[in-house]
């Protein structure tokens, strides 16, 4: 996409701009940006670690999630049910 150094609000303006879902491991996004501005849904997977073994266990999780989320939306995915904050 070409976006390499972009940060933060910028960064998340721009996938707004052509995505309907961000998908991180950062669990302090939700606290360092406004995301109700923004016309895109943040999903924050909550594991260990980012390592592939702990993350792989949230897909079927996060599959679900996907299928239901709404812009301005931020949802955390992890051992717990997801949930959705607005």
């Amino acid at each position: 996409m070409g976006w390499s150094g972009i940060k933060n609000g910028e960064l998340l303006a721009l996938a707004a701009s052509g995505f309907d879902a961000l998908i991180t491991v950062d669990k302090n996004l939700p606290y360092q940006q406004n995301l109700t501005k923004l016309a895109l849904a943040v999903v924050v997977l909550d594991a260990p670690s980012n390592e592939i073994n702990h993350l792989l266990p949230l897909v079927p999780k996060l599959e679900k999630t996907l299928k239901v989320l709404s812009p301005c939306t931020f949802v955390r995915v992890g051992d717990q049910p997801f949930q959705f904050n607005q």
